[in-house]
């Protein structure tokens, strides 16, 4: 993703996301986010788009095989979690004390 301005996103590791698009989409689900990829512009969630990888016999891992894990989703399929609505809500950000805190749009409750 080649841009002149780096973009800025609501979604950052260890949030609650809802899967809103994709083979594993469920929005009544809250799923973990293990990394964010902004470069790209992808999230790698817990338990969606799971791939088998085969892995050849190394030193750290002598015990080669098929291994299955999660592969990245684009950023835009997902939405943040709003724990106290229990559904998928979109992000306001305000600065406060030079700081930028986001707010759920649909209950107005503050994101930690």
């Amino acid at each position: 993703m080649k841009t002149r301005f780096k973009p800025k996103f609501n979604i950052k590791k260890g949030d609650l996301v809802a899967v809103i698009a994709g083979d594993d989409k469920d929005r009544t689900k809250p799923r973990k986010v293990l990394e964010v990829q902004p470069d790209k512009a992808r999230v790698i969630v817990e338990g969606v788009n799971i791939i088998t990888k085969h892995t050849k016999p190394t030193a750290q891992n002598t015990k080669g095989g098929i291994v299955k894990q999660e592969a990245p989703i684009a950023i835009s399929n997902v939405l943040l979690w709003d724990a106290k609505a229990g559904q998928p809500t979109r992000v306001n950000r305000q600065r406060e004390n030079g700081k930028l805190i986001r707010i759920a749009k649909k209950s107005g409750e503050v994101i930690k």
